[in-house]
């Protein structure tokens, strides 16, 4: 019955903006206890939380044989994330960004985006051999992870900013973390879901649901953090998420997913990786324009716009 999905969909929806709201409290407080950076948090805990989705839909496709699904979930979710979902939050407030993240972060999420399109495109562009990210590509990825990790934490920004006596408790803030974290995977499965009944219900054609409401719906995680994030003035959260979600993303979804079968980039053409690497280069160019250390509200636009364009290429490419 379509009114019950109805029904399903606006609790999901409750439940994402609910679990977003405790989950960047909890990480907020975490990141004054132990005067790390909130963009480190989002980086790290907040950063790999909400891509917990993404994930276990690419290493479930791997042990089912179809690790091919990881590239396209990659690829879209990130795309999603840089242009739709960074340029939203920009336009409810303008993101403050930090020299570490300009001199490490947004270049380390481009050197993402190049190597897993080099390792897995390559042979493609060039018309020889296969267009395979095999087990050894998949290696690479996970080590250059595994260093980035390192680095995020061994060498990533302090803050001064001190716990006072009304911040919650650790084990409360952690609390907030893991309960915030289920309800925004558990809401966006059932958000997905719901949304997908009442699609075929009302007659919408599989490739449409295909690009809108599961591309979107993986990356609703995100996209309710950030936007709670950027209403409680918390930015830099909200960028660690995105950044990190990214290179989580490229680096360890695929890396885990290759190493149990090889993936096929047969399903992405230059439309969808010119897409993903234009993202990235447009938050880049984002640090020489304006006032350098923002991304402001018109820098914002310019990513929504830029996803609108990809957006509409892809429903072009269906009808």
């Amino acid at each position: 019955m379509i009114w019950w999905q109805v029904l399903i969909l606006l609790i999901s929806l409750a439940a994402i903006i609910f679990g977003a709201d405790w989950l960047v409290d909890g990480a907020s407080a975490i990141a004054r206890r132990f005067k790390v950076s909130e963009f480190v948090i989002g980086l790290t805990i907040v950063g790999m939380g909400t891509s917990a989705p993404e994930l276990v839909v690419s290493l479930v496709g791997a042990f089912e044989g179809n690790a091919d699904v990881a590239i396209g979930n990659v690829v879209g979710s990130n795309i999603f994330n840089t242009l739709l979902i960074l340029g939203v939050t920009a336009l409810v407030l303008p993101i403050a960004i930090s020299p570490g993240t300009r001199r490490k972060d947004i270049p380390v999420n481009i050197l993402a985006s190049l190597l897993v399109l080099g390792l897995g495109m390559t042979a493609t562009l060039m018309h020889f051999g296969d267009n395979l990210l095999g087990r050894i590509d998949a290696a690479v990825l996970l080590l250059v992870f595994a260093l980035y990790m390192w680095h995020s934490f061994a060498k990533g920004e302090k803050t001064d900013e001190e716990a006072s006596g009304k911040e919650m408790k650790l084990f409360r803030a952690i609390l907030f973390v893991i309960i915030g974290l289920a309800a925004l995977i558990a809401g966006g499965k059932f958000f997905v879901d719901s949304a997908t009944n009442i699609a075929h219900a009302i007659g919408v054609s599989d490739k449409f649901i295909a690009i809108t409401i599961l591309a979107g719906g993986t990356s609703a995680p995100e996209l309710a953090t950030c936007i709670v994030a950027a209403i409680k003035k918390r930015g830099q959260l909200a960028l660690g998420n995105i950044i990190g979600s990214n290179i989580f993303n490229l680096l360890l979804i695929l890396g885990c997913a290759g190493l149990v079968q090889p993936i096929s980039f047969g399903s992405i053409d230059l439309v969808d990786a010119g897409a993903l690497l234009g993202s990235v280069l447009l938050l880049m160019l984002s640090l020489f324009t304006g006032k350098k250390n923002s991304l402001d509200r018109w820098e914002g636009a310019v990513l929504v716009a830029a996803w609108c364009a990809y957006m509409g290429w892809l429903i072009y490419e269906i009808i």
